[in-house]
């Protein structure tokens, strides 16, 4: 035995030595293990065998007593090379209870990348419309200051959407030619800077106050072309109605944050205060974006190689662009795309009456003062936040029950259009602002369905010109929210109720869900 155990060892210490530890560097030092996990510091080999020589391997006397007793019972030989350190830490366990369990734990909490992205861009979706949302609210005690109309209340609330029409076409193609990070960053920065600049405007002149929320828009109009790229980049198919209803979740919190804080912060602060609060918060974020993410998963440093497999595989070749101009001509001459288009418009038209009016809805119709009217304005948009993740959730879960990407379209965006054109016809029988919020908190969960049928048909229809497209649908809806919120202004002085409004733009949702369902695809066309 004695000779059988001297022989094994010579050949061990001829054999493997010196290839192991000629390769040891290259094994050793590269970014990341197979395991996916950085070694830290300087990591040294370490090689076993059943029975190793002191001189050899430097085991104790303990380890060859362990192993030459396995051997002698017939076990098999055991040959285990690994980095010293990850053993022990994340295979075998640390018996000290030291770096053992810290890396165990710091591999539990292990966050996917697409996940930090997802996150990132749900808080500045949530800036960018409490951002919009404070004017809604600081308008009452500014009107009331400047003597304004309901007439001319429109037009200060449409003032944003006067520079958001513009930038969602260029926003878009910037997106499709220089990626969705740099993009969305630039527009941080210049909205902050436009929120921060709004109260001295409204001090200074009304020509003033009207620019700088016409350039406000025109800094935000670049968000919903960013944020739907990134997303399409970063998430597989399966996952992206999830992705988009987390993102528009935060969206829609934004309403919350900033119809409550805003009546708080005007009574103990003034104009200044909310206005301020929200443009620090850009900044903050922005210099997080700014080291995190980038425009694709493949360009991503900390991204695993497990990951990134999962997202290429969930999609179809990734779009290429060529950086030619799009084809304008060939993007409107197909039935797909104006049903995109026609569904931005009703989107919009609704969705920027009720963001511009339901503080002053609530005041006018049902003498509320301005505390709770924003709390009655709050609580639908907060329902409206979990009503997003659900119709993500349900969409994803349709395409993974085996539907088909048309089918799932068509019916997220039926409910998304269907649903609110019930509800504001139904409003127009409301008693109480209790019974006002019920309804209105029902058409805004019911529209949230859009955000899983047109918005993400874009990127089924044209993906490489996706951002172009969003442009162009988004500039549609915009001249649209433009009309409905001066309109509705206009219709209010006129006729003295929010009634005949309500009416006209619930037929516009019947009318589109038709249009929708007979010539909306989930097929490439583009």
């Amino acid at each position: 035995m004695a000779a059988v155990s001297t022989t094994t060892t010579s050949q061990l210490h001829i054999s493997y030595p010196a290839r192991l530890f000629k390769s040891q560097s290259s094994l050793i030092n590269t970014e990341k293990t197979q395991l996916g996990f950085k070694p830290r510091g300087r990591v040294q080999a370490k090689c076993e065998t059943g029975m190793a020589s002191s001189a050899g391997f430097g085991l104790g006397n303990r380890g060859r007593r362990r192993k030459t007793e396995g051997f002698q019972r017939g076990k098999p030989w055991v040959v285990t090379c690994t980095a010293e350190g990850i053993e022990r830490g994340m295979l075998m366990g640390n018996r000290g209870g030291g770096s053992g369990e810290a890396a165990a734990a710091k591999k539990a909490i292990s966050v996917p990348e697409r996940f930090k992205v997802v996150a990132l861009l749900a808080c500045v979706m949530c800036l960018c419309n409490a951002d919009r949302v404070v004017m809604s609210v600081a308008i009452v005690p500014l009107a009331a200051k400047n003597g304004w109309t309901s007439s001319f209340l429109g037009v200060v609330q449409s003032s944003f959407l006067w520079g958001y029409i513009f930038s969602s076409v260029i926003g878009g193609a910037l997106v499709d030619k220089y990626g969705g990070k740099r993009v969305m960053a630039w527009g941080v920065a210049m909205w902050s800077l436009a929120t921060l600049l709004t109260p001295w405007a409204a001090n200074h002149s009304t020509t003033s106050l009207l620019a700088v929320r016409a350039f406000f828009g025109l800094a935000e109009g670049v968000a919903l072309p960013s944020m739907s790229t990134l997303l399409s980049r970063w998430f597989p198919t399966q996952e992206r109605a999830s992705a988009v209803g987390i993102s528009m979740a935060g969206f829609h919190i934004g309403n919350v944050i900033g119809l409550l804080l805003t009546p708080v912060m005007l009574s103990s602060i003034g104009i200044s205060g909310p206005f301020i609060l929200f443009s620090s918060i850009g900044l903050l974020w922005l210099t997080i974006w700014a080291y995190t993410v980038t425009n694709d998963p493949r360009e991503s440093y900390c991204i695993s190689k497990s990951e990134l497999r999962l997202i290429q595989a969930g999609k179809s070749d990734s779009p290429v662009n060529s950086g030619k101009l799009p084809p304008l001509r060939l993007l409107l001459s197909k039935l797909p795309t104006w049903t995109i288009i026609l569904a931005n418009i009703t989107n919009n038209w609704g969705y920027f009456v009720l963001l511009s009016w339901m503080p002053v809805y609530f005041k006018t119709v049902f003498g509320v003062n301005l505390k709770q009217a924003a709390w009655f304005s709050a609580i639908p948009w907060g329902t409206m936040a979990v009503s997003s993740y659900i119709a993500g959730a349900a969409s994803d879960s349709l395409i993974k029950a085996g539907y088909s990407l048309t089918s799932v379209r068509k019916i997220m965006q039926s409910i998304g259009f269907i649903g609110p054109g019930v509800s504001l016809l139904c409003l127009n029988y409301a008693n109480t602002p209790t019974d006002a919020a019920v309804l209105l908190t029902a058409a805004l969960c019911f529209s949230s369905f859009s955000q899983a049928g047109f918005l993400l048909n874009i990127q089924d229809i044209a993906p490489q010109y996706a951002g172009f497209l969003h442009g162009i649908s988004n500039s549609a809806g915009t001249f649209a929210a433009i009309v409905s919120t001066i309109g509705t202004g206009y219709f209010v002085q006129w006729l003295g109720s929010f009634q005949a409004f309500l009416t006209v733009t619930a037929a516009l949702y019947f009318a589109t869900a038709i249009f929708w369902n007979l010539f909306a695809t989930g097929e490439r066309v583009f």
